[in-house]
């Protein structure tokens, strides 16, 4: 008995002293309040930053579960649940590899670790054994409507491309984004009939070396598991071996790089394909470990015989970055703004649908998916292996990291302009009052930068919204990427507006519910390059 008592006068003891020193949690409106309780626990300290493939990241994906279930959401996973399981992987190079180079007719060169080359990770083999001829390629883009065509008169069929990282002067933010990922043109060379891809370290402008370092080649990447265990690529044809520096690469092409490299030395380069004589043996070896995760999605059936079979995505990422390693303080990164509040969002935006009282035409799926930050790897897996037919699926609206932070004056549609996505978004935001400003900062890409662009790549038009930067937002925006971002302050000692997260979800609600009823499924303008480049339903003018 006395022990009991005892414990129980500590608990007390402790629970008065906690409160004593806990920050002053607000009294708020019972919609603000529902936001901040969502973010209170998926940005507390008990989740550990919510990493993909972590136990805290499961709790998580349990408890968005959980919500859906409490919005009515209809279970839209695996096996009748709200699951679905993502067979994420971790995956790295087992060692150094090995970079061969055979002149024609001369003997073999062994390439130096760390002084020629840095291999990759090749993510769908254990073992990389390859040898082919190699072929430059300058930038590696194969883009005529925006005047750079580096592969004409080039013969890649059976070859490794080689690329010069970045892009050329003059291309729109978005497009620059998505030409300057190695990955990219590693499709592009693949639908070329390359065998393997490299990238090339190069000099600067005005002849300035770049620096090379095989640095962290052996650091983790994470993916997603094929069924028969092998890793997911987007290339499994045309690998990307690895780095050749700029001594690695004179090795390849001997007096013609002289040439390149001149032209590099150029403020606004200009190259050429240029064959090297001989060719490239590449051994490398990669190492998996499995890191199981989980997609969360719900379903609000469509009501309209004709429209029910479509589906619009609402989607928005529930990982974040976990816990960084060493030093002193606070290490958690919470993800409150990032992406807690989003996934608030979504659940908010769900009971807005189910109290509205109106089921919609379309069918509208709630989407919270995994990896966002290791490589938008969750909404990779599901656009991939959708839990709906892909071809009912009209479009993608994603929430990613608003920032709430000020009385947010106008909206920002990341793709509107690209796809009849942007009339619709236009209306609904013009009905609430606010009127849709253009990307203030068109040089970051941030249209290919976030999940919408999963669903991009499989043909169907995407948008990706914020609160817009006018009055205080864009002082507001600047303080948190240079001060909060992918950091442990993003937690909820932020000075969050709650009264601006139930107007958020109104706005996204607005978009939803305007694409989920129109007469009309979403198509790309006409001629839009990535709606071209993927095949995506296009505009008749």
């Amino acid at each position: 008995m006395f022990r009991r008592v005892a414990l129980v006068s500590l608990l007390a003891l402790s629970a008065a002293a906690s409160a004593q020193t806990a920050p002053a949690i607000p009294e708020l409106p019972a919609d603000q309040a529902a936001m901040r309780a969502h973010v209170m626990f998926l940005a507390s300290d008990a989740m550990k930053g919510r990493e993909a493939g972590s136990p805290e990241y499961d709790i998580a994906a349990q408890y968005v579960a959980s919500q859906f279930y409490a919005a009515g959401l209809k279970p839209a996973g695996d096996n009748g649940g709200y699951l679905q399981k993502v067979p994420l992987v971790s995956y790295k190079a087992a060692d150094e590899g090995s970079f061969v180079w055979t002149p024609r007719g001369g003997q073999p060169v062994t390439l130096t670790f760390g002084e020629d080359f840095a291999p990759s990770p090749v993510p769908d083999r254990a073992e990389t054994s390859l040898s082919a001829p190699v072929v430059f390629v300058g930038y590696g883009i194969d883009a005529p409507q925006y005047g750079q065509n580096d592969y004409k008169g080039a013969d890649v069929r059976g070859k490794i491309v080689a690329f010069a990282p970045g892009t050329p002067a003059g291309l729109g933010g978005e497009e620059r984004a998505f030409f300057g990922s190695a990955a990219n043109k590693a499709a592009l060379a693949a639908a070329r009939g390359a065998v393997g891809a490299i990238q090339l370290v190069m000099p600067g402008a005005g002849g300035k070396a770049r620096p090379f370092s095989a640095r962290g080649y052996d650091r983790a990447r994470v993916g997603w598991a094929n069924p028969d265990g092998t890793v997911h690529s987007a290339t499994p044809g045309t690998p990307i071996l690895g780095t050749l520096s700029a001594a690695g690469a004179a090795k390849l092409f001997g007096k013609d790089w002289d040439a390149i490299a001149k032209a590099a030395a150029a403020e606004a380069p200009r190259y050429k394909p240029v064959t090297a004589k001989g060719a490239l043996t590449v051994a490398l070896k990669t190492s998996v470990t499995p890191m199981p995760s989980s997609n969360v999605i719900g379903m609000i059936p469509g009501s309209d015989p004709k429209l029910k079979d479509q589906v619009v995505v609402l989607s928005a990422h529930l990982d974040h970055i976990g816990v960084n390693e060493g030093g002193d303080g606070d290490r958690i990164n919470n993800g409150a703004l990032d992406n807690a509040i989003g996934i608030a969002s979504l659940i908010e935006e769900a009971k807005r649908f189910k109290e509205s009282g109106k089921p919609p035409r379309r069918s509208v799926m709630f989407l919270a998916v995994t990896a966002e930050e290791k490589g938008l790897v969750g909404s990779d897996y599901f656009a991939n292996n959708p839990t709906v037919p892909l071809k009912s699926i009209v479009a993608d609206v994603n929430l990613d990291m608003p920032i709430l932070t000020y009385t947010f004056e106008d909206m920002i549609v990341f793709g509107a302009e690209r796809s009849t996505l942007g009339p619709i978004v236009r209306k609904a935001v013009g009905a609430l009052g606010l009127p849709l400003s253009p990307d203030p900062m068109p040089e970051e890409g941030i249209f290919v930068r976030s999940d919408h662009f999963r669903f991009v790549q499989k043909g169907i038009p995407s948008v990706f919204l914020w609160p817009g930067q006018k009055g205080p937002g864009a002082a507001a925006v600047k303080t948190f990427m240079s001060t909060n971002y992918h950091r442990p302050s993003d937690d909820l000692s932020l000075p969050i507006d709650w009264s601006q997260g139930p107007r958020f979800v109104g706005v996204n609600y607005a978009i939803a519910r305007e694409i989920a009823d129109g007469d009309a499924r979403p198509v790309w303008n006409k001629g839009d390059y990535f709606g071209t480049l993927y095949k995506g339903p296009m505009a008749a003018k």
